[in-house]
């Protein structure tokens, strides 16, 4: 029974919210100063960095939900999902990196294509995670965002850094998804 109570609760959680939760959450203005340095960030890597911040996820996923697929695992599909709908996975050196936030259950995953996830061991995405949610449950959005995007660029930095010999790329947009 108490599972069935969890399940309704996380439905109609996932249903109160919209997408002007996100927006609230992360304004138009703080979506351009990040989007900004974003831009800024890919200037100093040959790295993509998208951010995706959704109030809630779909239905469908929130039914998978259960013992076979604990939350963690539906929010690293939806995750994935939305690596792929961006085409963050399409970069020419395969080291792009989504950052997504679900605000309905405070969860976040950073997804790092296979060109760069090879290069970093998990622990080192775990702190940034734990850096972002630290922030994040402060109500401190824009310094956990600014720092995960900092850590992020640190990465790509060390791993994909800009030759100096080739003008740099910008293969996706910079602007931040808020769904």
């Amino acid at each position: 029974m108490k599972s069935g109570m969890n399940k309704l609760v996380r439905l109609i959680r996932h249903r109160w919210m919209d997408a002007a939760d996100t927006r609230r959450t992360v304004p138009d203005a703080m979506a351009d100063r990040l989007a900004t340095w974003v831009a800024a960030s890919e200037q100093r890597h040959t790295g993509q960095i998208r951010l995706c911040v959704e109030c809630a996820l779909p239905t469908s996923y929130l039914w998978r939900v259960g013992p076979a697929a604990p939350l963690s695992v539906v929010v690293r599909q939806r995750a994935l999902a939305w690596f792929g709908r961006l085409r963050v996975w399409d970069t020419e050196r395969n080291n792009g990196v989504l950052i997504y936030l679900l605000l309905a259950e405070r969860a976040i995953e950073l997804v790092a294509d296979r060109g760069l996830a090879r290069c970093v061991p998990a622990a080192r995405w775990q702190a940034m995670v734990d850096g972002l949610g630290e922030h994040l449950h402060k109500g401190d959005v824009e310094a956990g965002l600014t720092q995960a995007l900092a850590e992020v660029s640190a990465v790509l930095v060390e791993h994909f850094p800009t030759d100096g010999a080739v003008a740099h790329i910008n293969e996706l947009p910079d602007v931040i998804i808020r769904v």
